[in-house]
C-alpha cells in the first residue's frame, strides 16, 4: 500500500484522503467500543478515541514519526500484506531480523510488559517527544485500553522504548540505548572514575559527532536511571550503634553513644560560607542499602531467570546425594518447622555473606568496606553461585569494620 502521502502537506486533499483510508483500514481491523488508538504526535498509540478526534488529530498534530506499519491498528510486521487481528499482537521475529541486541527483551523483562500476544516494535518506530504519558492506570500487557492512561512505570517503559528505537546514527545497527548500556557496563567492570568516563566521552563526541553521545557520565546516568534497581542512602552512627531510618530519620545524634550523625556538630543542616553560598553539613557515615524486593521481582520478571526460580522444586533430582542446598539437613529441617514456607516453591532461599576490603588498593591504607552479598538458592547450583547471580544488598562504610555490630544493618 503506498503510504508516500504521509510525508505531504496535512492541508493537502492527497495528505487528507490518506487519512481516511487509515481510518478505514484501522477500525475495521483494531477498534473496540468504536475507538482506535491514536496514532497522532501527542497521544503516541498510547490513548483511545472516536474516528472523529483521531481524524482531527492528525489533520492538526500529523502521525507519530517512523510509524509507516500500522502495528497497532492490524497490520501485520512480518510481511507486507494486512490481516484482522486485536490490538495485542502476535510476535514476530521482525525486530530479530533487524536488530542486532535484545535491549527490547530486556526492558519487557524490567517492567513486566510480556503476555501471551506480545507486540514486537519496528525500529523505525519513535514515540513522539510531545506524547504526553502521565498518569495512573496501565494494563500489564503494555496496551491500555480506552480511557485509560499509562502510569508512571509505563512512562518510563514508553521512554525507555523511544531511546531504544533511536539509532546511535545514521545507519547504525546499534541504538543509544544499547551504546550507553553497554559502555556504562564497561566502566562499572572497569572501576573507571566518574570524571574519566566524562573524558572519555569526551574524547568519543570530538572524534564522532555525528553520533548521538552523551556529554558526561551524569548524563548517562539519567537517561539509564529508568531501568531502575537503584540504592539508598541511609545515614548510620559512626560507632555502628544505629541507623537514621524510619522514625529516627530525623534524630541529630546517636540515641545509644550520643555521637552527631554529621562531621560537624556545631552547625545547622545547612550553613552559609563567607561568600554568603549555602553549604549541606556532610555525615559522617553513610550505608548504601540496595532495595532488595525489587531485584527479587526482577528474577520472577525476567524470561531468563523466571523458571529457574522453582528448579530447587520442580527439577531437581531427589536421590539422597548433597548437590544443591536443597539436599541440606538445614534445608529440610527448615522446611518442616516452617510448612507455610515451604508450601510455596516460588518463595526465595537466601544466603548471606559479607566481607572487608580496601577499596583504595593501597597497602599502607586500613580503611575497610564491607559489601553484603546475598545469594539465591532458589536456582540451580550451576547459575546460583555465579557472580552475575549473586545479588549486592548493601555496601558498610569504614574506616573500620563493623564487627559484631554489622546486625544493624542486617
Amino acid at each position: 500500500m503506498d503510504r508516500s502521502w504521509m510525508k505531504l502537506s496535512r492541508v493537502s486533499n492527497a495528505y487528507q484522503n490518506g487519512v481516511q483510508t487509515f481510518l478505514n483500514f484501522a477500525f475495521q481491523n483494531a477498534s473496540q467500543e468504536n475507538m482506535i488508538l491514536c496514532p497522532c504526535k501527542k497521544c503516541g498509540n498510547i490513548y483511545w478515541h472516536s474516528r472523529e478526534v483521531v481524524y482531527e488529530h492528525l489533520i492538526v498534530d500529523g502521525f507519530i514519526r517512523g510509524y509507516k506499519k500500522w502495528i497497532f491498528h492490524g497490520e501485520c510486521t512480518s510481511s507486507g500484506t494486512s490481516s484482522t487481528i486485536n490490538p495485542t499482537y502476535p510476535d514476530t521475529d521482525y525486530h530479530q531480523n533487524v536488530r542486532q541486541d535484545d535491549m527490547e527483551d530486556m526492558l519487557r523483562d524490567a517492567f513486566n510488559m510480556r503476555s501471551h500476544g506480545e507486540q514486537s516494535f519496528p525500529p523505525d518506530f519513535i514515540i513522539s517527544e510531545d506524547c504526553n504519558i502521565t498518569g495512573n492506570v496501565f494494563c500489564e500487557t503494555g496496551t491500555s485500553a480506552p480511557n485509560e492512561e499509562p502510569n508512571e512505570e509505563a512512562a518510563k517503559f514508553y521512554n525507555l522504548l523511544n531511546e531504544m528505537n533511536e539509532e546511535l546514527y545514521e545507519g547504525s545497527k546499534h541504538s543509544k540505548l544499547s551504546f550507553c548500556i553497554r559502555l556504562f557496563h564497561l566502566k562499572c567492570l572497569g572501576g573507571w572514575t566518574g570524571n574519566s568516563f566524562t573524558m572519555l566521552l569526551e574524547f568519543l563526541r570530538e572524534m564522532f559527532p555525528f553520533a548521538k553521545i552523551p556529554q558526561s557520565c551524569q548524563d548517562m546516568k539519567r537517561l539509564i536511571k529508568d531501568l531502575g534497581l537503584g540504592y539508598d542512602k541511609i545515614h548510620s552512627c559512626p560507632n555502628d550503634c544505629m541507623l537514621y531510618w524510619g522514625d529516627q530519620k530525623n534524630q541529630q545524634s546517636c540515641h545509644v553513644c550520643g555521637k552527631s550523625r554529621w562531621m560537624n556538630s556545631n552547625t545547622e543542616d545547612v550553613n552559609t560560607d563567607e561568600g554568603g553560598a549555602q553549604l549541606r553539613k556532610k555525615p559522617v557515615k553513610v550505608l548504601r542499602y540496595f532495595p532488595l524486593i525489587p531485584r527479587l521481582q526482577r528474577l520472577f520478571m525476567s524470561s531468563k531467570t523466571a523458571e529457574s526460580m522453582t528448579w530447587h522444586n520442580d527439577q531437581r533430582t531427589d536421590d539422597g546425594l548433597l548437590r544443591h542446598p536443597a539436599d541440606s539437613l538445614a534445608w529440610k529441617s527448615f522446611d518442616s518447622k516452617f510448612p507455610s514456607f515451604a508450601s510455596d516453591p516460588r518463595n526465595v532461599r537466601l544466603g548471606v555473606a559479607a566481607d572487608g576490603f580496601n577499596p583504595f588498593k593501597i597497602m599502607s591504607t586500613s580503611y575497610s568496606t564491607w559489601p553484603v552479598v546475598l545469594v539465591p538458592y532458589n536456582l540451580p547450583p550451576w547459575i546460583c553461585m555465579k557472580q552475575s547471580s549473586f545479588i549486592l544488598s548493601m555496601i558498610i562504610p569504614g574506616e573500620k569494620g563493623p564487627g559484631n555490630d554489622i546486625d544493624i544493618y542486617l
